[in-house]
């Protein structure tokens, strides 16, 4: 069985150089660390969606109440909501980016074979993590260190399976997926936004700005 192969399903056996490696730097098999990436990955999807569902009933009520202001001819409180509600859909946009995002990754894990496998479907992961967790501070601000704690394990199996396979990454090509599938994942979002919800009728103010 090759070196990766023992290292995929489990440790191999160590010399006494390795013993003193792992005392510094403990090391365990690559494929419970992928799983565990997964797990963690799956966690944040599912808050993800519990934040998606109370930022969807939230703006339909300020989409109700923008409507009932319009239609008192309240243009002050209408503005307000209607400025309130377009940070709220920001916000459901940028949620929504992240979880296509995620779900791409951990999509990208389940197919994991071997050491190729592993640079294909993590050498991008680190910059999209990076980009989300930047992002969903202030929506998400416990995401912050967990999503840390994804990206530095993925980072770590990256390496580590570089290291058995004797790879030399292409981070250029690494940045360039991992953008694509960021802009990906925002058309969608994007669609998703349109499809999902409705705009508000122009106010008496923009109507007559247009004629």
């Amino acid at each position: 069985m090759s070196d990766f192969a023992n290292k995929w399903v489990k440790s191999h056996q160590p010399s006494a150089a390795d013993k003193l490696r792992e005392a510094f730097q403990p090391s365990t098999p690559l494929k419970p660390k992928l799983e565990w990436a997964r797990r963690q990955l799956q966690a944040e999807i599912q808050k993800m969606d519990s934040i998606l569902a109370r930022l969807k009933r939230k703006d339909e009520d300020i989409f109700r109440r923008s409507v009932t202001a319009m239609q008192n001819h309240d243009s002050q409180l209408a503005t307000a909501l209607s400025n309130e509600l377009a940070e709220v859909r920001k916000m459901n946009k940028l949620v929504s980016q992240a979880k296509l995002a995620l779900e791409q990754i951990s999509l990208r894990l389940t197919t994991v074979e071997d050491v190729g496998d592993v640079a294909v479907a993590l050498a991008p992961a680190a910059g999209i993590v990076r980009s989300i967790r930047s992002g969903l501070a202030k929506v998400m601000p416990e995401a912050e260190s967990e999503l840390g704690e994804i990206n530095s394990m993925l980072s770590n199996i990256l390496v580590e399976a570089g290291q058995l396979g004797g790879l030399t990454l292409n981070f250029e090509a690494a940045n360039e997926e991992a953008e694509r599938i960021l802009a990906e994942a925002a058309a969608v979002a994007e669609q998703k936004m349109k499809e999902s919800f409705p705009e508000l009728p122009a106010s008496e103010t923009q109507e007559k700005t247009t004629q």
